[in-house]
């Protein structure tokens, strides 16, 4: 039976190898600290944090998000440690929420490997802290118990790491929210939450622990995403709502349609659409996202099965090695011999659960890929040749497939709300990756332009004729090939902006459309603009950026990253980054509001549960395939015509 903790109340741990699942309503910071007796942390390898996510007997996520798994063996701690504290913290910077006070009371949980909860405990009361200790492990009389702890620190992580001893704690908070800042700027922005927070069930399909959480559908039409790094904000007055988030409190959404029923000893066959949602689109979209969520956890648990596999055998070889009878005889050599028996007995199964979630994710992977809408397909599917300009925005696009080294050729589709919450960079430097870094400049540079015509194409393809514009900037022209397809089209807002003055002149005009409309919105006088402002979404293309930039253009485009999505204006960069550090630091928030990609292979997109580094690839057409142009050709005669979409 689960204990609900309250402050300060304690639990016998009745097993050694756990997991401490965090839940709360928006990105947070997990950490944990080794102490002693006196619960003193002596040195920076007994703290874990995103900087340094790993140490003895203990994992904690490399980044801010809504949920965490910290894995705990406390076996395998230094016979030293009495203590281990799990910390929280709320990440710093504008558009985040300051104090504990201002969301949904976190919600932590200490877990059995098998998922069965044996402590729980809701963090409420908190008002104007910025990180608290939630509870910690403790070891009295050769027993591990579990206490609730909910000590807050209004100072935040400077004072709550100073509080246990640690020196230099305001330079290793400062590290540490440094290290959390670029984890988020790499993150894929997870769907939005259901308002009771509670994740979508998936019947078919689950991990190697035999877990089968999935994204959360919405309970309501679908709305614009609000990414979770930057809401909600604090909202001075009013009460608090300190109910944590896994408690279900209202209807869910209609139930997915039913799948045929499985053999006996069978995993269910696989149906497209099968996740909860309200239309086929959004339960497809839920899938998608069911997929990767299901490819994260049963990689995580393979790897923490083989790295407690390892760790147990290294284990056991110390305690013979340190036996002198073992160096007698062959017994040491039988203790070895059956070290590495054990150890591969354990990796052996583990890699046997994981082939079957593998092949369960495989088999899914080959229903859902022919029935998804052309926003969400590949261009290769067939769905492009029916393909007509739609009348309402979908509910995402797919901008690339994401994969992991252990899940061979299942690519999962990564898709991004529409509209876009956050503008896109396209890293066309030769340090990006190692298959950058064996690409010529020139090549890169090509294919960098080449991925963002793609990427363009689809926002036209997928927006109604009339209320999706893109605009390009091309300083010195470099672009002009991958631009053909666009420029022959017509389908732009005018032809690409070459030179300081066509730079100043593009910037100028959307610029002038983001604060008109940021006023009309805030006066809510949506009459007052004026009648030549386009209010449909635009989408600036930039090419080789810093080049052709001055200052001020650089702080335009800086404030249209900064202001524009949540008034229609997209930004799609095209850029090395080390191309930009003469400007220093001037430009770093410039990047990480970026979701970056690239236009070769790269590891380097993390997923929001356990943190992972996944390989991103983006689309291409079939080789020889004429689908963009034609897809283009589509947009520009309905823009000619007036044609509304199906429907």
């Amino acid at each position: 039976m689960t204990a609900e903790l309250v402050r300060g109340q304690n639990h016998t741990l009745p097993q050694t190898r756990l997991e401490i699942r965090v839940s709360a309503a928006s990105p947070v910071v997990a950490g944990a600290t080794l102490g002693d007796e006196r619960g003193t942390v002596r040195g920076a390898e007994w703290i874990a944090h995103p900087a340094s996510h790993r140490v003895h007997g203990l994992e904690v996520s490399r980044q801010a998000a809504a949920d965490h798994r910290l894995a705990v063996d406390l076996d395998a701690l230094p016979d030293e440690v009495h203590r281990v504290t799990v910390l929280l913290a709320l990440p710093t910077g504008p558009g985040r929420p300051s104090r504990f006070g201002a969301v949904a009371a976190p919600f932590v949980a200490v877990t059995g490997l098998d998922g069965a909860e044996i402590a729980t405990f809701t963090l409420t009361g908190l008002d104007t802290e910025s990180a608290v200790s939630a509870l910690e492990l403790y070891r009295r009389q050769g027993v591990w118990k579990v206490r609730a702890v909910g000590q807050g620190y209004a100072a935040g992580l400077a004072e709550m790491l100073a509080d246990q001893g640690v020196a230099g704690a305001a330079e290793l908070a400062a590290s540490i929210h440094e290290a959390v800042a670029s984890g988020l700027a790499r993150s894929v922005t997870p769907p939005p939450r259901t308002p009771d927070g509670e994740r979508v069930r998936h019947p078919a399909g689950t991990t190697a622990s035999g877990e089968d959480d999935r994204p959360p559908a919405p309970a309501q039409a679908p709305e614009p995403l609000a990414d979770p790094a930057s809401s909600p904000t604090d909202t001075p007055g009013g009460p608090i709502d300190y109910a944590h988030p896994r408690r279900q409190t209202s209807a869910p959404p209609p139930p997915p349609p039913a799948a045929p029923p499985a053999a006996p000893g069978q995993p269910a066959q696989p149906v497209a659409g099968d996740a909860t949602g309200w239309s086929m689109d959004e339960r497809l979209y839920n899938q998608v996202w069911g997929m990767f969520e299901d490819l994260a956890r049963a990689v995580a648990a393979y790897r923490s099965a083989v790295d407690f596999a390892e760790s147990r055998m290294d284990q056991e070889l110390e305690r013979t090695l340190s036996d002198p009878r073992s160096r007698i005889g062959g017994s040491g050599d039988r203790a070895r011999e059956e070290a590495r028996a054990r150890r591969d007995e354990l990796t052996g199964r583990a890699r046997e659960a994981l082939d079957r979630d593998l092949a369960q994710l495989a088999a899914e992977s080959a229903v859902v890929e022919p029935a998804l809408p052309a926003a969400y397909a590949g261009w290769g599917n067939p769905v492009w040749h029916g393909h007509r300009v739609p009348m309402e925005i979908p509910m995402a696009l797919r901008i690339g497939d994401l994969r992991l080294p252990e899940g061979g050729d299942l690519r999962i589709p990564l898709l991004v709300r529409l509209p876009l919450e956050r503008g896109i960079w396209i890293d066309s430097g030769r340090t990006a990756s190692e298959a950058a870094a064996t690409t010529s400049g020139d090549q890169l540079r090509v294919l960098a332009m080449e991925t963002a015509v793609a990427l363009a194409a689809r926002l036209l393809a997928v927006y109604p004729a009339d209320e999706f514009s893109v605009h390009v900037i091309d300083p010195a022209g470099s672009a002009a090939g991958p631009l053909s397809p666009l420029v022959r089209s017509g389908v732009l807002a005018g032809p690409p902006a070459a030179g300081a003055e066509g730079v100043s002149s593009v910037l100028a005009h959307l610029t002038r459309r983001v604060d008109l409309v940021q006023m009309a919105v805030r006066a809510g006088a949506a009459d007052a603009l004026p009648a030549d402002l386009d209010t449909g979404e635009q989408l600036l293309v930039v090419n080789d950026f810093p080049h052709g930039f001055d200052d001020r253009a650089v702080t335009q485009l800086r404030y249209l990253a900064d202001e524009g999505p949540s008034v229609g204006v997209h930004l799609l960069m095209v850029a090395d980054r080390e191309d930009a550090r003469a400007y220093g630091p001037v430009l770093d928030p410039l990047w990480r509001s970026l979701l970056r990609i690239t236009p070769v292979a790269d590891d380097h997109l993390a997923d929001p549960w356990v943190g992972h580094a996944w390989t991103y690839e983006p689309l291409r057409a079939p080789q020889g395939s004429r689908v963009i142009e034609q897809v283009l050709s589509l947009v520009a005669e309905a823009r000619r015509t007036g044609y509304r979409g199906p429907g």
